[in-house]
């Protein structure tokens, strides 16, 4: 089938539905029958309209901006005796699974190089990472899909099947079949500038919905990525997103991130974590990178981090986090609703806030359940009262502060000196962490009780 045969079967309505997200075009039946094998393509003849045979296909190149939801194809590069030459794609007459016809007889064939802003589909994308989000993980495809759009081919979709791979492996004939099997529609992709080889070409933007992974999903993907794969995803999402993540890795790939990462990224990204999770973090590095990291994290981090750092991790001064709030019994519901707002990023590790005396010393320690349930005009000092907050010693063992949580049926528990002035809180997830390491990190649904 010839392009205007192709074009025929994808309709008008949708030909002009291919902006960000309005419709995945390899959803639609007309556009799945209209597609084209990039694996098949690669290796058919390139003739000219009468016929003749000028070279053989070697890759096709397209526009990689970031702009296009489905990257346009820009030209051919196409294997000319010894020399690999580039073909503008206006000089295309039609593109059929066995051939692809120019419209002229005569052509000035140069020699292909790599342009910024374009990527050889078959050399840098087929096989390489790129992140399914739709999926949330990393997948390697074994073809790619294209389709005419309005007199432009286009790259839609991608197949992660075996039936995909497996064709590559068979006869020409078998080879050059579109037969989608697991297509990704190609809005629902993620690539790398990796991808783009000398050119230096990356997508100018993520996709909107990088940004809406949980951080968890955002670690696994972290976790299977290459190193120059991983370092530009990071980039993508943005930087407390990416601290986030961070946090829900694994300690020995958090270790490689941070060992591969350049310092300055890596301590930007570690400033951004909870101060007892940095610490986790910067504890499993070796000795040398751990001071380097250090000396460039902010001087309020610095300090908190180094605290940390300084206890034994397996106790509870170990395991606590210093992100925790502070407030004297006068101020009030409102009030203390301001100040919880404006914690932004670590509302999450929050479930109560501390009431303390005129020397810092607790007095209780007030649920979010118990704020939101009171008058905005009250004062904290009303909330004071039984069931009384449970505390534990900066030495108590992971053990014990598991009973004590069991015991209260808590979120979390508080570390006190022994003038009962609040070090930080442990949360239940943190208890369950350290002890069953095995199972990974373990998170408890955040609940205003």
């Amino acid at each position: 089938m010839g392009r205007q045969g192709l074009l025929a079967a994808v309709p008008r309505a949708v030909r002009q539905r291919y902006g960000p997200r309005n419709g995945r075009l390899t959803r639609t039946r007309s556009v799945r029958q209209a597609l084209i094998s990039l694996a098949g393509l690669v290796g058919r003849p390139v003739v000219n309209q009468a016929g003749q045979q000028i070279g053989r296909l070697v890759d096709l190149v397209a526009r990689w901006n970031g702009r296009e939801t489905y990257p346009v194809v820009t030209g051919l590069v196409v294997q000319v005796g010894r020399r690999r030459s580039w073909v503008p794609y206006e000089v295309v007459e039609r593109v059929e699974p066995q051939a692809v016809t120019l419209r002229s007889a005569r052509l000035d064939l140069r020699e292909f190089e790599e342009r910024p802003g374009e990527v050889a589909l078959a050399t840098h994308v087929l096989d390489h990472q790129l992140v399914d989000i739709e999926g949330v993980r990393v997948v390697r495809p074994s073809d790619l899909y294209l389709t005419p759009v309005e007199d432009r081919l286009r790259l839609v979709g991608m197949d992660t099947g075996l039936g995909a791979l497996a064709r590559r492996l068979c006869p020409g004939l078998w080879r050059s079949r579109a037969i989608p099997e697991q297509v990704i529609d190609w809005s629902d992709v993620q690539a790398f500038g990796s991808a783009a080889g000398r050119g230096g070409a990356r997508l100018a933007a993520p996709r909107t919905e990088l940004r809406r992974l949980h951080p968890a999903e955002l670690a696994d993907l972290l976790e299977d990525l290459g190193r120059t794969e991983r370092r530009e995803l990071l980039d993508l999402v943005g930087p407390d997103h990416a601290a986030d993540a961070l946090e829900e890795m694994r300690p020995d790939q958090l270790e490689e991130l941070l060992t591969e990462a350049d310092p300055g990224q890596a301590a930007g990204l570690v400033a951004r974590m909870e101060p007892d999770e940095a610490a986790e973090a910067l504890r499993d590095l070796d000795s040398e990178r751990r001071s380097h990291l250090l000396d460039r994290l902010p001087e309020q981090t610095r300090s908190a981090v180094r605290a940390l750092l300084a206890r034994q991790e397996d106790c509870a001064g170990g395991l606590m986090t210093t992100t925790m709030i502070r407030v004297r019994p006068e101020r009030t519901v409102a009030q203390v609703r301001d100040v919880l707002a404006a914690e932004g990023v670590h509302i999450a590790d929050i479930d109560a806030v501390a009431v303390v005396d005129e020397n810092g010393r607790l007095l209780d320690d007030v649920t979010l359940g118990e704020l939101l349930l009171a008058e905005p005009g009250s004062t904290l000092g009303e909330l004071v009262g039984p069931p009384w907050p449970i505390t534990v010693r900066p030495e108590a063992s992971p053990a014990e502060v598991a009973t004590r949580l069991a015991e209260s049926r808590r979120l979390s528990v508080l570390v006190v000196d022994d003038e009962e002035r609040p070090l930080g809180r442990i949360l239940a997830d943190d208890v369950v962490d350290m002890l069953l390491p095995e199972r990974g990190r373990f998170h408890f649904p955040r609940v205003l009780s």
